[in-house]
């Protein structure tokens, strides 16, 4: 007994002041989460993420919302993309340069982490296609486009393109989104984008999307010129405007073109 008291002491004394090293890390991580917020978020999110909401002439909230229980997952994506912190308030964020290093995005999640539960960074495993097999890659093409078709196409067109949304917004392309980026966007809803949470798609589902989206980065353009893919509205609209400018350019040689005349007949 004296000896394994001995030596339950001696682990102890061993492996407890990494535990207080870690612990030590964390808070102090949180804490330089919590004075980024404090000097870049807070004006419109409120210091303790609570939201900040105004109401202009049309009955648009402007300012920021509430970031309780969005996770931190909200945060690598929105400060990730560069959408936050947004130019001003009430602007849809689109996607730029970045403002802020990879050690403090992770601060700056980790701070509204504490604020509630919520989603955390998915790690690479979960989005990423690179340890697929041929097969697996084509089931998760075939049913990643069936859930993209049924859920994304409406807001960001069958190629992933993007498009216009009401009272002036638009969903952006997904081209050049990255997958981790992608995976968190359906994870957490940004904007006005739904919601889809690993209880209605699932992690593998949700990389079957992924796959899916960039399959079609792969697809060449059969036939020339793809016009940004902007849906068959747009493309038969141009093909009737085309339709249109070859009858004229055909009339206009028709119309111009040098004829034997009767005259000139009967002389010869």
């Amino acid at each position: 007994m004296a000896l394994g008291l001995l030596a339950m002491g001696g682990l102890y004394a061993a492996f407890a002041p990494a535990q207080a090293d870690e612990t030590t890390s964390t808070d102090a991580q949180v804490a330089q989460g919590r004075e980024l917020f404090t000097v870049n978020c807070s004006t419109c999110h409120g210091l303790n993420g609570e939201g900040i909401k105004l109401t202009d002439g049309d009955g648009q909230d402007q300012m920021g919302p509430s970031l309780v229980g969005v996770g931190a997952a909200a945060v690598d994506f929105q400060v990730g993309t560069g959408r936050m912190p947004l130019t001003q308030p009430g602007q849809q964020g689109p996607a730029k340069q970045t403002v802020f290093t990879d050690e403090e995005r992770e601060a700056i999640a980790a701070f509204v982490a504490t604020l509630g539960p919520g989603p955390a960074i998915p790690n690479e495993e979960d989005y990423s296609t690179a340890g697929m097999s041929d097969e697996e890659r084509e089931k998760a093409i075939v049913l990643g486009g069936q859930i993209f078709l049924a859920n994304c196409t409406a807001c960001h067109n069958f190629d992933g393109a993007g498009g216009a949304m009401p009272r002036g917004g638009y969903a952006p392309s997904l081209h050049d989104t990255s997958p981790k980026h992608i995976y968190e966007a359906l994870l957490t809803g940004p904007g006005p984008m739904d919601k889809f949470s690993n209880g209605n798609i699932s992690p593998d589902d949700k990389r079957a999307v992924i796959a899916y989206i960039e399959s079609i980065r792969e697809e060449p353009e059969a036939g020339g010129f793809g016009l940004g893919a902007v849906g068959p509205v747009a493309e038969g609209l141009f093909t009737w405007l085309g339709i249109a400018v070859l009858v004229g350019i055909a009339t206009w040689i028709a119309a111009h073109t040098t004829r034997t005349s009767k005259k000139k007949v009967e002389e010869a």
